[in-house]
């Protein structure tokens, strides 16, 4: 159902029983998926993907060209995946030459005022509340909750299954599995809440614990950690993504509490 008062250019390839409410924006280039619902108001500019059964909300604007002076207008894509809700006023910019596209993955939730910048990747089953905002070329990985009001700095790398304070300010890679809060933000035990809610066993917990342990709490720095979790505890997905995760933070990751 699209509405006599919303331009939709020509063309634009959306699917026939997309909702598209009055006063909305849907520029060429852009490719909009079945069951999705378009609110009033919103803007969807040159190089949208959405997927399907989506439900964007009143004021978004989806696609706009970067914030980033070194944008030279190249084709390049904002990418949203199916079953994602953005609420009101959400932005998300699409990618420069960088790496050519920004990406929000399957049954993400953004909240009101959020925004992604150019060229981030946005795993699946991400939350971001209200007024958080992401710079260029920030990465979060699959069941992150990122809390009211954070502020994510450019590059910045955060791991699966991680629960940031509201406020906070994230400044360096926070590693998978973990609960992250303070000023400066800071390592504050694991999410063991969550993980208990998405089926992890009291043994993966307590493995992801005993690595955490020896990252932040044996007074050992990071290289002796590592090497000490690496001879001690038994190979497991959790341990190598922890691991690699670490390794290949050019940032460095958070301090712990009492660091």
């Amino acid at each position: 159902m699209k509405q006599p008062l919303s331009y939709i250019h020509p063309d634009a390839k959306i699917a026939s029983n997309v909702v598209i409410n009055p006063f909305v924006t849907v520029d060429k280039n852009v490719v909009i998926g079945a069951g999705t619902r378009i609110g009033s108001g919103v803007t969807i500019l040159e190089g949208t993907r959405i997927g399907k059964n989506c439900n964007i909300f009143p004021g978004a604007v989806i696609g706009g060209i970067p914030q980033d002076l070194k944008f030279k207008g190249e084709d390049t894509l904002a990418i949203i995946g199916d079953n994602v809700t953005l609420r009101e006023y959400v932005t998300i910019n699409r990618g420069t030459a960088s790496k050519g596209k920004t990406v929000v993955g399957n049954n993400c939730l953004i909240m009101a005022y959020c925004h992604v910048a150019h060229d981030c990747v946005v795993g699946n089953n991400v939350i971001m509340s209200n007024a958080t905002q992401l710079a260029g070329e920030v990465v979060v990985d699959d069941f992150a909750i990122l809390s009211g009001a954070v502020l994510v700095h450019q590059f910045t790398h955060i791991g699966s299954h991680v629960m940031i304070q509201g406020g906070s300010k994230v400044t360096k890679d926070v590693p998978p599995f973990v609960t992250a809060g303070r000023e400066p933000l800071a390592y504050a035990g694991i999410n063991s809440i969550g993980l208990r809610r998405r089926g992890f066993a009291n043994e993966q917990i307590r493995d992801i614990q005993e690595i955490y342990r020896l990252l932040y709490l044996s007074g050992l720095n990071t290289t002796h950690a590592i090497e000490r979790i690496e001879a001690e505890m038994p190979a497991t997905k959790e341990r190598d993504e922890i691991l690699l995760f670490v390794k290949n933070s050019p940032r460095g990751i958070i301090k712990g509490y009492f660091d």
